[in-house]
C-alpha cells in the first residue's frame, strides 16, 4: 500500500498557496499554476506545510489521496525550479532548429516538421541534434515532449529517431546472412 498521500508538503519561502474550496493556487517566483483537486479529500495549510487528508479508507479516497498530494507537491516544484526534458535527434540529416516561437525539425521527410510552443512552454535547441522542452507545468512538458517525439520514435535495428535523453534503445540484430 502506497503512503505518498500522507507524506506532507514543505511550502519554500516566496511559495504562496491558496485553497479555495477543492482548488488549489500555487504561485511562485516562476509563475503560477491551478489544480482541482477531489472533493472527497480535505487540505490543510499550517506553519508552511501543507497537508492533504481523507476522511475514509475507501478505494476512491485512497487512490485521490496520494493523486492529489502528488499534483500539488509537482506544482510546489514547477513554480520554483520548474521542469524540463532533454530530446536527441539520432540520424543522418536529422536536425531541429528554433525560429521565434517555433521548432523546425528535419526528420527524414520530405518537408521540415514546424511546431509552436504551447503557452507556458518554452524549447531550445543548444546544437542541432538536441532539443530542450521546459517549463513551470510537469504534465505539459511531459506532454509536449511526447508530441515531438511522436514525428520518428526509435527504430531498434539503426537507433534512428527521437529520443528521450536518458532512454535506452534495445537494439536488435537483424537480418544474418543470405541464401542456404
Amino acid at each position: 500500500m502506497s503512503r505518498i498521500g500522507f507524506k506532507t508538503i514543505e511550502i519554500p519561502a516566496g511559495v504562496e498557496v491558496k485553497v479555495d474550496g477543492n482548488v488549489v493556487s500555487v504561485k511562485g517566483p516562476k509563475g503560477q499554476l491551478q489544480e482541482k483537486i477531489s472533493d472527497l479529500l480535505t487540505i490543510e495549510i499550517n506553519d508552511g506545510v501543507l497537508e492533504v487528508k481523507r476522511d475514509g479508507d475507501e478505494a476512491e479516497k485512497r487512490a485521490q489521496h496520494g493523486l492529489a498530494r502528488t499534483l500539488i507537491n509537482n506544482m510546489v516544484v514547477g513554480v520554483t525550479q520548474g521542469y524540463s526534458k532533454k530530446l536527441q535527434l539520432v540520424g543522418v540529416g536529422y536536425k531541429a532548429e528554433k525560429k521565434g516561437n517555433k521548432l523546425v525539425m528535419n526528420l527524414g521527410y520530405s518537408h521540415p516538421i514546424e511546431l509552436e510552443d504551447p503557452e507556458g512552454i518554452t524549447t531550445e535547441t543548444p546544437d542541432a541534434n538536441t532539443v530542450i522542452v521546459s517549463g513551470i507545468d510537469k504534465a505539459l512538458v511531459g506532454n509536449y515532449t511526447a508530441n515531438i517525439r511522436a514525428w520518428r520514435k526509435p527504430e531498434p535495428y539503426k537507433g534512428k529517431g527521437i529520443k528521450y535523453e536518458d532512454e535506452h534503445i534495445r537494439r536488435k540484430e537483424g537480418k544474418t546472412g543470405a541464401g542456404a
